[in-house]
């Protein structure tokens, strides 16, 4: 175990190792380097095939590991800062060569346990698990401005058996997204995000989405389930993200419990998301999006529409359920749902949906009763006993 002290540590970019405990004290801040210089810069992801802000490579993370096993980040709810505000004012500027680096990026690794930590500023995502399972994210904070760009909270990105539970996060993007490869470098790939829960979870991104599902999907995206959500001034509750070129599908997503308030919109669905690599994605590649539910939905202050639906021509997003769901808006419209290539069924759904999900049920939608692998794991910390004299120097001090 590292156990990092009260005190501010500025740090550039590091590793973590297998079998590894990074605990931070309460008055514990590491903070990021704001030398660019300091950032090393490495290879895209294989199913990125570039960087997501440029083409080519990316800066290193704050945080990094790869092919590890069993690792944890935890502590008294210490501080990581990334410090970002140097690196949004180079981004939106076009100052930077290469795509920022995450505060939290996690690869090829089996067991990551993140808690009881506070995320600020980071450069663009907080946490990033890719091609890793047995992921458990609890009791963290995240906070950003929620102009910053691409500031996205938690993002499991080609990972399986994943648990995000009791988080809070202000966002300039969404506060989670899950992901699994942009086009035809994630469809080679071919590496789904799957087996998924998001529980107690609150969210605040006035620009986005709680939970986004996508919108590079190209491994595919499926068995997720979120329930007891909070947004308070957000854009959407779930969003799903696609497009053609994408391939793979969205399937098996199931959402209930959800409080909202100063919505944009409750729902939002997009076939058409356009933003590709590079132009060598396959234009015959149409994303399958299938058995989406929403069930035990309450939204006040809503002031946009209640729900922009859009599929794909020719390949409708199929097998929508809703019901026990409530959108109030802030004024009256005639249009409070926007729909297009959408089919499905609804019960006791106000303002009425649009006649594609006037489809009748039961009144209720499907819920999974089993439970996840990610639920039994147990979480082993290092246990210590440590006195530092007040006189010597852990780490490199700002």
């Amino acid at each position: 175990m590292l156990y990092v002290p009260a005190g501010r540590w500025l740090t550039a970019p590091f590793n973590l190792t297998s079998h590894f405990t990074l605990f931070l004290h309460a008055d514990a801040v590491i903070l990021g380097t704001q030398d660019v210089t300091q950032w090393p810069v490495i290879d895209p992801l294989p199913s990125y095939g570039r960087g997501r802000d440029h083409a080519g490579g990316r800066y290193a993370s704050l945080v990094s590991g790869s092919n590890l096993t069993d690792v944890v980040i935890t502590g008294n709810n210490g501080t990581i800062d990334g410090q970002g505000a140097t690196w949004w004012s180079k981004y939106k500027s076009g100052k930077l060569k290469y795509t920022r680096g995450y505060l939290i990026e996690l690869m090829h690794t089996d067991g990551v346990f993140i808690s009881n930590v506070t995320l600020v500023n980071s450069p663009a995502w907080n946490i990033h698990p890719v091609y890793s399972r047995n992921i458990v994210v609890s009791g963290v904070t995240i906070l950003a401005p929620t102009k910053s760009p691409n500031t996205d909270g938690i993002n499991p990105d080609s990972c399986s058996q994943v648990r995000i539970e009791d988080c809070y996060v202000v966002s300039g993007d969404d506060c989670v997204a899950i992901k699994s490869g942009w086009d035809e470098y994630g469809i080679a790939v071919g590496m789904p995000s799957e087996h998924i829960v998001v529980r107690r979870l609150t969210c605040v991104s006035p620009t986005s989405a709680v939970i986004a599902l996508g919108s590079e999907m190209s491994g595919g995206i499926r068995d997720v389930r979120a329930e007891d959500i909070t947004a308070i001034g957000t854009e959407s509750a779930v969003r799903i993200k696609t497009a053609v070129g994408r391939g793979a599908y969205v399937r098996d997503v199931y959402a209930r419990r959800m409080r909202l308030d100063g919505m944009k919109r409750v729902f939002w669905m997009t076939g058409d998301y356009k933003s590709h690599p590079d132009d060598g994605y396959d234009k015959t590649a149409v994303p399958v999006v299938e058995n989406i539910s929403y069930q035990d939905v309450v939204a006040t202050g809503v002031w946009k529409e209640a729900a922009r639906m859009q599929g794909i021509q020719g390949a409708p997003f199929k097998g929508i359920c809703m019901a026990n769901v409530t959108a109030e808006m802030t004024k009256e419209r005639k249009v409070s749902w926007n729909c297009a290539d959408v089919e499905g069924v609804s019960a006791g759904v106000t303002p009425a949906p649009c006649a594609p999900l006037q489809g009748t049920h039961a009144g209720s939608c499907p819920f999974p009763t089993d439970t996840l692998a990610v639920d039994q794991i147990a979480v082993q910390q290092c246990s210590y006993s440590i006195t530092i004299p007040a006189t010597t120097s852990v780490a490199g001090t700002e």
